[in-house]
């Protein structure tokens, strides 16, 4: 059964951001997190207290979060994958972090340079630091799909990291089809090995669209009781990590598929639209989302 109510995460400001050749100016990113919060979106990923070094794009983490007109009702987490991350967003006014690990071995020591174990001891004092000052904590599981190193992977791999998060502390768990390779069932099955070990209430889906699967696969889970989505305003972003990964599933594209299917989400899609075509002609290129081509005409 779908529901009556999704909530969406838009996570193109950071996510979308963090892989652009080009430095994006601090300025455009703070716009670009006010427009889609008055475009109606609830979450907003603002930025990643990530090293300068591995991240460059997000460099500008304290400034843009410190300089976000936080919109009352909107929230704003940013990704703090170790401790030292998680005082600088704190002391930048973070009022909701993330964490985010790997069902690949493969895929954590190449991106996070540890492996799956090594990375949940780096989020435990991050999930314990939050729980002391209040502060929600969401989890991500990447590759919860495939792999671009180990191929396809099993649902109880992607389980058992999601398990681990969810008893460390977080309050939610998205999980990601970092390169864009699932198809319906597989993300079924994958959902339904998590939920034996974590409430489906408390799952969240972050799919790519590298081969047009990620709109199937979202109805598909949402049938199984998925309510949050992460996606991204014209479809930004990608993973520098798995060659050929396009970009997360456009938010416009998924806001119309829901109004379609009578699904409240909040989002005025005409102003999404518009801030995708924006964010978009900044940066020099067309939108990802098929809804905003055809809306330009």
């Amino acid at each position: 059964m779908l529901p009556d109510k999704v909530t969406i995460v838009d996570v193109g400001a950071r996510d979308g951001l963090q892989n652009e050749p080009g430095v994006v100016p601090t300025e455009v990113k703070i716009e670009l997190i006010q427009r889609l919060a008055d475009a109606g979106l609830p979450v907003v990923e603002a930025t990643a207290f990530v090293s300068p070094k591995w991240v460059p794009q997000m460099a500008d983490h304290d400034a843009v979060l410190r300089g976000i007109r936080r919109k009352p009702g909107v929230r704003y987490p940013v990704l703090t994958p170790n401790l030292k991350g998680f005082e600088a967003a704190v002391a930048a006014g973070a009022e909701e972090v993330a964490v985010c690990g790997a069902a690949s071995e493969s895929f954590s020591r190449k991106n996070i340079n540890c492996s799956i174990a090594e990375s949940l001891e780096r989020f435990a004092p991050v999930v314990e630091a939050a729980k002391a000052r209040g502060i929600r904590v969401r989890g991500y599981v990447s590759c919860v799909l495939g792999c671009p190193y180990e191929g396809e992977i099993a649902p109880d791999a992607v389980a058992r990291v999601a398990d681990a998060l969810y008893r460390m502390g977080c309050y939610q768990i998205s999980l990601g089809d970092t390169i864009g390779t699932g198809t319906p069932l597989k993300a079924r099955r994958m959902v339904d090995a998590v939920a034996e070990r974590v409430p489906l209430a408390h799952l969240a889906a972050h799919f790519h669209d590298t081969y047009g699967q990620a709109l199937a696969n979202l109805y598909a889970v949402l049938e199984q009781g998925i309510r949050t989505i992460d996606s991204s305003v014209a479809g930004l972003g990608g993973c520098p990590y798995a060659k050929g990964a396009s970009g997360n599933v456009a938010t416009e594209d998924v806001v119309y598929m829901l109004n379609g299917m009578g699904v409240e989400t909040g989002v005025d899609l005409d102003a999404l639209i518009a801030t995708g075509h924006w964010i978009c002609d900044i940066l020099g290129r067309e939108p990802a989302s098929k809804v905003s081509k055809a809306r330009r005409g």
